[in-house]
């Protein structure tokens, strides 16, 4: 089992704790990393990329997708919405919810980064 527990990304019992918490905390608000900025610019040029959204709805995508939010563009987006990760929003400090939040960032960005460096590791090819 530990095996298996070492190649997931989350961790269960953090997700099962902060997706409820989430959800009993909305709206939320975030402004949202330069990735997902450059995408609301492409649908919308004139969208101020640097304002804070309304976060609506909250999900868990399993283990590969990890925590998704819904993000309102507002009526000057004709109001659209996308749905990002939550390792893709910039949330305040201020709200209670917040250091959550970071941890379960934090954590899975850097299993992320682990799990990639193992990847990349195992294709390498070695010649004798």
């Amino acid at each position: 089992m530990s095996c298996l527990r070492d190649a997931m990304i989350d961790n269960p019992d953090q997700v099962g704790r902060l997706v409820p918490r989430l959800r009993d905390s909305l709206p939320l608000f975030a402004t949202v990393t330069p990735e997902v900025a450059a995408i609301i610019r492409e649908q919308s040029p004139d969208a101020d990329a640097s304002r804070r959204y309304a976060i609506t709805r909250v999900d868990y995508a399993g283990d590969e997708g990890g925590i998704v939010c819904k993000v309102e563009l507002g009526p000057e987006n004709d109001d659209r919405a996308l749905f990002a990760s939550i390792t893709h929003l910039r949330f305040g400090h201020a709200d209670p919810i917040a250091r959550q939040i970071a941890a379960y960032q934090k954590h899975r960005v850097k299993r992320l980064r682990r799990l990639s460096a193992e990847h990349r590791d195992s294709k390498r090819v070695q010649f004798m």
